[in-house]
């Protein structure tokens, strides 16, 4: 099976980011309407008072901040994927084109380690954030992950991989 082209394995691939780019919409969609709603609740707290929220073992008495913080950062979160995905998709679609040394997937493949290291970073943003405003969760400490850092240096080497294939293409072209 090819690896480029038409009916190749970048095109199938590209379809299942299609899939996954508009699962990402909509659970966007989705999580945003649940946040917009516990932040409407937050001003009636009556309206929660079925709902139990614990931290440290006891209970938050306002829910609404809480459950929003939460509601946001899935959102945040969420969005990075789907930046990071749609990237991807541009990046597939020249694979299938049968292009890959196209110029902008230089740019398109920075963006996506960016991100990476964004959410990366966000993680312990939000780990701050949480502890500062539950002090008594027993949340769990965040450790560094190698793994994701990992992930963002090798997309930023496959950008200058694929900077350099521009380049060579570029210098072919001019050659007669």
């Amino acid at each position: 099976m090819r690896a480029l082209g038409p009916g190749s394995v970048s095109s199938f691939l590209k379809i299942i980011l299609d899939v996954v780019y508009v699962a990402l919409w909509i659970g966007v969609g989705a999580v945003g309407a649940l946040m917009l709603l516990a932040l409407l609740f937050s001003f009636n707290p009556d309206l929660l008072a079925d709902l139990v929220v614990t931290a440290g073992g006891e209970e938050v008495k306002n829910r609404g901040p809480v459950m929003t913080l939460g509601l946001l950062a899935a959102t945040v979160y969420m969005g990075g994927v789907l930046v990071i995905v749609a990237q991807l998709r541009k990046i597939f679609a020249t694979l299938t084109a049968g292009d890959p040394f196209h110029p902008e997937n230089v740019r398109r493949l920075r963006v996506v380690g960016l991100i990476l290291a964004g959410l990366e970073l966000g993680r312990y943003a939000f780990w701050v954030l949480s502890r500062s405003i539950l002090p008594d969760a027993n949340a769990v400490e965040p450790s560094l992950s190698l793994t994701a850092w990992f992930s963002v240096l090798v997309v930023f080497v496959l950008a200058e991989v694929f900077r350099e294939g521009a380049r060579l293409r570029r210098e072919a072209e001019l050659t007669i």
